[in-house]
């Protein structure tokens, strides 16, 4: 049977700059940092100060309802608010009519997460054995259970279909959007909710960051600047908070509707390093970066933007600029790269949610974003490829990948196309 072409429907973000989508985009375009000064205490003995990146605009009660945001974690707030965005904007109804019924049996959701509810575990920890208290809350387990956003999707929107959850460290997310995507275009399903949410906030979270020493330093001042992918003096990654959701639609079913068609999802490729837990490997992602090659049918001339996981740890940025110049060849220097993590943060299991929709919106609006703090400082290790500086740069642009290179040597890399003219 003929593969289905697979249509963008629907996107939504909920960042640390409010407001939608494009809004998110048009301040990544600006090169404006979200990256803040954040001094954690949770009533314990030794406070914690960090860059970080959070959504303090974000009201779960308003986007949610009071009722439905007191059953989640932030972590699920963040995904739900998200993913109803992009069910708006995509116009399809909350629950089914009377035509799609059975259809709708066969939507779904797949989300990805990389650390779930674990502020509810850490919660119920800090209850008995520092509070001395009897017992947790009984929402403990269904706040704290990773599954908890694709479960409340798809029962907030009657989606019928395949309801799970991927867990892949900073591959997470990436790796939900790519099976999402297969589903699809296989046939076994017509609309698909796909995307990622996490919260880094957590004390225990960030003491353990902390202590393997890749966070950037910072304090108030400094902290804007704290993310410098590519440079010489970057000093590691900042955390963050957030959620991206993408509605994906067999293009047939989504051109039948009369549907705004904002991008085309036409590959995804993973691979493992299998090499080290948290030292990336350069052939296992050039695997990747081929495989989603590959399964899009794009040579790589055909590429006009790679938004790179680019996280900026001194070992991490020279290895994925070495795979990209190995897949891309002669033709790595003219390629346009950027790490929007500079802006909007690490955000562990939600980043490939977040900059896959980076990577759609640059192709609607043909724009890339930069990556922050870089003029005048790139590491001699870290070139070979055409680093975005200093702003946008508005380009024709056909195609473009999103890649995500996790802990565990789990590698996930989408491509995707422009909409229609």
């Amino acid at each position: 049977m003929r593969p289905h072409r697979v249509a963008i429907t629907g996107i939504g973000v909920i960042s640390p700059y409010g407001g939608d989508a494009r809004d998110f985009f048009e301040r990544l375009l600006a090169g404006e940092s979200a990256v803040r000064h954040l001094r954690v205490t949770q009533d314990l003995p030794r406070p914690l100060s960090h860059p970080f990146v959070g959504c303090a605009g974000f009201d779960p009660e308003a986007a949610l309802g009071k009722p439905l945001a007191l059953m989640m974690e932030r972590f699920a707030q963040l995904g739900v608010a998200a993913a109803f965005q992009a069910w708006a904007q995509a116009g399809l109804p909350r629950q089914a009519t009377d035509t799609e019924g059975a259809e709708r049996e066969a939507w779904g959701c797949i989300w990805g997460t990389a650390l779930g509810g674990l502020e509810a575990h850490e919660r119920g920890g800090r209850d008995l054995w520092i509070r001395g208290r009897e017992r947790v809350s009984p929402l403990s387990v269904v706040q704290g259970m990773n599954n908890a956003v694709n479960a409340h999707i798809s029962i907030q929107l009657g989606l019928g279909g395949v309801s799970t959850s991927h867990t892949a460290a900073c591959a997470s997310s990436s790796i939900a959007i790519g099976e999402a995507f297969r589903r699809v275009r296989s046939g076994e399903a017509t609309v698909m909710v796909t995307g990622g949410s996490d919260v880094c906030q957590s004390y225990s979270v960030l003491r353990a960051w902390d202590a393997m020493r890749v966070m950037a330093p910072g304090d108030a001042d400094t902290a804007p600047a704290a993310c410098r992918p590519f440079a010489a003096d970057r000093a590691g990654l900042v955390l963050g908070e957030g959620g991206a959701a993408l509605v994906l639609e067999a293009w047939d079913h989504a051109v039948a509707r009369g549907a705004t068609i904002h991008g085309e999802i036409v590959g995804y490729g993973t691979s493992c390093d299998h090499s080290h837990l948290v030292r990336p490997h350069r052939q296992g992602q050039v695997r990747a970066l081929r495989a989603a090659l590959a399964d899009a049918g794009l040579a790589p001339a055909e590429v006009g933007y790679v938004n790179a996981h680019g996280t900026a740890t001194p070992e991490g940025d020279p290895v994925e600029v070495a795979a990209l110049c190995e897949v891309f060849g002669d033709g790595a220097a003219e390629l346009p790269v950027s790490a929007t993590k500079s802006m909007h943060g690490h955000l562990l299991g939600a980043a490939g949610a977040i900059e896959a929709v980076i990577t759609v919106l640059a192709l609607r609006e043909q724009a890339i974003p930069p990556t922050a703090h870089l003029a005048g400082r790139i590491d001699p290790a870290c070139e070979g490829v055409d680093h975005v500086l200093q702003g946008r740069r508005q380009v024709p642009l056909r195609a473009a990948l999103s890649n995500s290179f996790a802990f565990g040597g789990s590698n996930a890399v989408l491509a995707f196309r422009a909409p229609p003219l």
